[in-house]
């Protein structure tokens, strides 16, 4: 800044520019270091008495007027920078006493000079009793209390910040509040801590000071009396009047600014930590009460009408009370008669922002599974959701959205909905008192329970108290809480749908994430070999048929390398699921040496070869019910002898059969030959059809 804008500066604004520059706090320390060492004239000690009480006024004006504590988040340090400043204070100006205090009263100065005999009236033994009951006041009732509130309001504020946090996060997920609101709530969790902590250790600072307040009296004073009697030969009244006055002076010099920072302390730590202003509340609060008042009118015109009682004073009193309640029950009464005019509105025009787009994925709870959400009441639904979405997102190889999760008055109290896009894909109902028993087809006993079903796989299962919990174990039945129950029916429906999850926006993330180890793959494959669209397709055909696409370096080469000769979906879909094939049957059967498999007969997988050589996509309804019936029954075979279902088909038919029985026959792994790795060993498990080409 150059010297003109300087020169052109109100005092005020300079002054803030001083202190808000990297000198300022240093500077004042070692102003306040100095006046410990270097003697001070009486003339700078008045003028830095005055602006020691001056500080204190504007201190306890600035707790009143601001509108919560958070916004004065530097009164800790402001309060320990003041309290070294007046200490430093009574050290100066007690050297001076004892130097010149056998000069005159005025030795240190107009402003001691004024308090030891103006306020005390030259008396010093008024005056020391005086201090004494202003040092009772400050210690035993302000800065008591004040640190008492200090330590439970940092104890609560601490104990109470893991609850809130993980409130916000619930806010967050459930779509209440949005990434920034999240943040600027967590911080202000973070701040309010730590200005409640700091407040609980500056309130020491305050007791501290009283307590050496107290001390340096009683040590100046008999410093004082040595002086006079031994160095100065004062009879020991004259050095009593002169130099007791003049430090029971200065004690009041110094203990009433500390009275008004125990005050300020004190107003601060007691109120609310919402926004507000201090005299409307206390106005509203104290005297809003109509009834109140008449009743304290009441009482002092009573105590104004006894003989000998100050009887003007008290009707006065009464009169003014009851004229106060009088008017403000007129008001309260003529409120509700007002009728407001409406305003006359002008139409707003609506615009795309009041447009919200669905949530790609949301749960809506009844009022009654509402607290399995709050984590603050033990619920524990947000946590699980978050660790099945973290989950899927490892399995499935793309960032699973978040749940947002809503209470819905419209569902039943304990039912809940899963909605995709908007769209309800799921619902059921859970009894968040009890736990869900699930028959896994294999129990030993009964357990006494309300009869229902899974409503993730529709398995037999009954709502039995906690205190069966051991007891369903132990029969054989798998006992899970509602939280996981609701969570795995999203986890489920999640897997299921996994492709209407991934959109361009989520391919392009991928596809970032992969340039910064493949930059040289993906500038070559999209957008100058394959849109991104066509990408997306082939991901979501993947997707569809319960493949995973982590390998997302493998998926692009073979789209970079098929990609040439054809862009089609179909196509690129089936050359990567050939790629991935050692993927998709490790899924399947882990690392198990060899892979049961499920056939067609040859004349079978001839007709159904033929069928879509002609270009029909379409099989016979009487010659599909049969071979979904031979199917379906196979697989329950695998399944009770626990083993995948896997059935193997020529590539050319494995779409047609992979979408006849994706949706009814859940659990079956279409395959085609070229999918299998190499060095796999196959055991032939059953054989689908007869030699006349039927199903068997």
């Amino acid at each position: 800044m150059n010297t003109a804008a300087v020169n052109n500066m109100s005092f005020g604004e300079r002054l803030k520019m001083v202190c808000t520059s990297h000198l300022g706090a240093p500077l004042l320390l070692l102003a306040i270091l100095a006046m410990v060492v270097i003697p001070l004239p009486p003339m700078l000690l008045d003028l830095l008495f005055s602006f020691n009480i001056a500080l204190s006024i504007v201190i306890l004006l600035a707790v009143v007027y601001v509108a919560r504590p958070l916004d004065f988040s530097v009164f800790p340090t402001v309060l320990l920078l003041t309290t070294l400043l007046r200490l430093s204070l009574n050290i100066a100006s007690t050297r001076v006493v004892l130097l010149n205090g056998h000069s005159g009263p005025d030795a240190a100065g107009k402003v001691i000079e004024a308090f030891g005999e103006f306020v005390i009236g030259g008396n010093y033994f008024v005056g020391f009793v005086v201090f004494l009951i202003l040092t009772v006041i400050n210690f035993v009732v302000v800065t008591k209390g004040a640190g008492r509130i200090s330590e439970v309001s940092a104890r609560f504020i601490l104990d109470a910040m893991p609850g809130r946090q993980m409130a916000i996060d619930a806010d967050l997920n459930g779509g209440v509040i949005n990434r920034e609101e999240a943040k600027a709530k967590r911080e202000e969790v973070r701040h309010e801590a730590d200005f409640y902590g700091s407040m609980d250790g500056a309130s020491k600072f305050v007791r501290g000071d009283a307590i050496a307040g107290l001390l340096i009296l009683f040590v100046n004073v008999i410093g004082g009396l040595a002086v006079g009697t031994v160095q100065h030969d004062m009879a020991i009244g004259d050095a009593a009047r002169a130099y007791v006055l003049l430090t029971i002076g200065d004690g009041l010099v110094a203990q009433l600014p500390a009275l008004l920072l125990s005050t300020g302390v004190a107003i601060l730590v007691t109120r609310m930590s919402q926004a507000q202003d201090m005299g409307k509340q206390v106005a509203a609060q104290m005297f809003g009460q109509p009834k109140a008042l008449a009743v304290t009118a009441g009482l002092l015109g009573g105590v104004g009408l006894i003989p000998g009682m100050p009887n003007l004073a008290f009707l006065i009193l009464a009169g003014i009370c009851g004229y106060a309640a009088w008017r403000l029950y007129q008001q309260k009464a003529a409120a509700p008669r007002e009728e407001k005019k409406p305003e006359e509105s002008k139409p707003v025009e609506l615009s795309w922002d009041d447009v919200t787009p669905a949530d790609a994925l949301s749960l809506e709870v009844g009022y009654r599974i509402v607290p399995l959400v709050d984590a603050s009441q033990g619920g524990q639904l947000l946590a699980k959701v978050k660790g099945v979405r973290k989950k899927l997102t490892q399995e499935l190889g793309f960032l699973v959205p978040a749940v947002h999760i809503r209470d819905n008055l419209e569902l039943p109290p304990t039912g809940y909905r899963i909605l995709l896009h908007g769209t309800p894909i799921a619902a059921g109902d859970v009894q968040p008192e009890r736990e869900l028993a699930i028959n896994p087809g294999r129990v030993y006993g009964h357990v006494e329970g309300l009869p229902t079903k899974d409503p993730t796989f529709g398995l037999e299962a009954l709502w039995i108290e906690p205190a069966l919990h051991n007891q369903a174990q132990s029969q054989g039945y798998t006992v899970v809480d509602p939280s996981s129950v609701i969570a795995t029916h999203v986890a489920h429906m999640v897997k299921h749908h996994a492709q209407d999850l991934l959109g361009h926006d989520e391919v392009q993330q991928m596809l970032n994430g992969l340039a910064r180890t493949s930059p040289k793959l993906v500038e070559d494959l999209t957008p100058k070999l394959l849109p991104l669209s066509a990408i997306v397709r082939v991901l979501q055909n993947l997707l569809t048929e319960q493949v995973p696409i982590r390998n997302l370096k493998l998926i692009c080469e073979t789209l970079a390398e098929h990609g040439v000769h054809s862009q089609e979906s179909h196509n690129l879909t089936a050359a990567v699921r050939t790629a991935l094939g050692r993927e998709i049957v490790q899924e399947i059967v882990g690392l198990a040496p060899e892979l049961p498999v499920i056939t067609l007969t040859q004349p079978l997988e001839q007709m159904l070869q033929d069928s879509v050589a002609n270009g029909s996509s379409v099989v016979e309804p009487e010659l599909a019910e049969r071979m979904h019936q031979s199917i379906t029954k196979s697989v329950h075979r695998r399944e009770a002898a626990g083993e995948p279902p896997v059935l193997l088909v020529p590539g050319i038919i494995r779409p047609l059969l992979s979408k006849l029985t994706r949706a009814s026959i859940p659990g079956l792994h279409v395959l085609a030959y070229h999918e299998l790795p190499e060095g796999k060993n196959l055991r032939l498990v059953e054989t689908i059809g007869d030699s006349a080409g039927q199903p068997a």
